[in-house]
């Protein structure tokens, strides 16, 4: 029964409760079974043909298929890596080393944040769990340091969305999922664009400090160590975290395994490491697993409802209606490319990465061909895009991570103040991807060849 006119009401409707509320994936069932019903209605004769829909059997597939997606299986393993590794402190001791380390530097704790934040996002890929732990070990440094709270709650919640960009990423995962591209091209392709953010939030601290040396006053003499402890607390908190990491990502991009097999032995790993630091407890390992649980679900549930709710969303004929209406303006490939970065840009102020990726994305992606864009380049620009979905206000989720954690000691205009700088660093950064597409595709091409769609 296509019925575009529905479609479109049902894409609104979505929206509409997801703002009031409603859990997102449920809100994707939910709708997805309910506007599915009359997509697929038929006149029933007996009672027992009312729940003969085809609807029923949809549901039922999409959530097999969940079950047994190989790519999907990636996800607990590399969320139980962090979870491991934020239990063992091996993040505390890593920021604490780099502040000492950097300490002759301008703006030397919000660098080591950045640079902590950057290492252990590649660990966790979790942007809650970065911003969180960050909160928590951070801000009550620099707050101490007499750092200002803008400046000091704009590195952290910058810092912790980087986990949705650098590899291993869960949001990439799940873009290869539904886009459905190599996790491997994908993993390769944001290498470099996420260093990239990370070395210009890193440069812009620098910059910002030696402007303004008050909002970062530098640590007393008598509280840094001596070079030799210095670098030894480094070597024993930073070496074996890389290692485990490089390890992971290595195998990956190496060919060596895939991302569900460097998972498990990044899992492996990380408790192993724990161990390594007298951390492994009985009591952590179950916190761990919890969370992981916990954190799995989210995202299998909503890949159940998304792929629900965007197959009901295209029988009824809403991917065509919008398509055409793209197609119809006759755009150039750099306008339709702004274009969709600035209706991304614009949900990410009432809406999280999740509903965009799942939901809105998808409806873009059948148009790539049509204007010759490299789907990997594309993924890219998402995913720098992505990052803004948490740094603008009034949905600035990294920004309700931190003031979660720090309660009364900041409010939270003075967070979404601190935000704006990075706000226009992942604009310019954009910008930068667009002029030098190598900065994304040089890395995939040599490790795997030319992409040939």
């Amino acid at each position: 029964m296509t019925n575009p006119e529905v479609a479109i009401m049902m894409l609104c409707l979505f929206i509409v409760f997801v703002l009031l509320g409603f859990p997102i994936a449920f809100t994707l069932v939910a709708m997805g079974v309910g506007f599915g019903y009359y997509a697929y209605w038929h006149n029933p004769e007996t009672f027992s043909e009312i729940f003969d829909n085809q609807i029923f059997y949809l549901l039922n597939q999409n959530t097999y298929s969940v079950m047994e997606s190989d790519t999907l299986v990636a996800i607990p393993l590399f969320l139980f890596m962090g979870y491991v590794v934020e239990r063992a402190d091996i993040v505390g001791r890593l920021f604490r080393s780099l502040q000492m380390a950097a300490h002759n530097l301008p703006g030397s704790m919000a660098i080591a944040a950045l640079i902590t934040c950057a290492v252990f996002s590649t660990a966790s890929g979790i942007v809650g769990a970065v911003v969180t732990l960050m909160g928590l070990l951070a801000y009550p440094a620099m707050a101490k340091a007499n750092y200002d709270k803008k400046f000091a709650a704009g590195v952290i919640c910058a810092g912790g969305t980087l986990g949705i960009l650098i590899p291993p990423s869960i949001m990439l995962i799940v873009y290869a999922a539904i886009a459905e591209l190599s996790p491997l091209r994908l993993y390769a392709a944001a290498m470099f664009p996420g260093l990239l953010l990370a070395g210009l939030y890193i440069v812009y601290a620098i910059v910002r400090v030696s402007l303004n040396p008050s909002i970062a006053p530098k640590p007393p003499k008598e509280d840094i160590p001596p070079v030799s402890e210095i670098y030894k607390d480094l070597f024993i908190s930073f070496v074996p975290l890389t290692v485990l990491i490089f390890t992971v990502l290595g195998s990956i991009l190496g060919g060596l395994a895939t991302p569900a097999e460097a998972a498990a032995m990044g899992a492996l790993g990380s408790m192993i490491l724990a161990a390594l630091y007298r951390a492994l407890t009985w009591q952590k390992i179950q916190e761990s697993v919890f969370l992981c649980a916990k954190a799995t679900a989210m995202v299998c549930w909503l890949f159940v409802g998304s792929w629900t709710f965007a197959s009901v969303f295209s029988y009824l004929g809403g991917h065509d209606v919008i398509e055409h209406w793209v197609l119809s303006m006759d755009l150039a490939p750099w306008q339709f490319l702004v274009m969709v970065q600035a209706i991304i840009f614009v949900l990410g102020w009432p809406l999280e990465w999740s509903e965009i990726l799942i939901i809105f994305v998808p409806i873009f992606l059948p148009m790539l061909d049509n204007f010759g864009v490299n789907p990997y380049f594309f993924a890219m620009l998402v995913a720098l895009n992505l990052q803004t979905s948490f740094l603008t206000p009034p949905m600035a989720m990294s920004a309700y991570y931190l003031k979660g954690v720090l309660k009364n000691q900041i409010e939270l205009m003075e967070i979404f103040k601190g935000l704006l700088p990075y706000l226009g660093i992942v604009l310019f950064s954009m910008v930068l991807l667009y002029q030098f597409p190598g900065i994304a595709l040089w890395l995939p091409d040599y490790l795997f060849g030319a992409y040939i769609p």
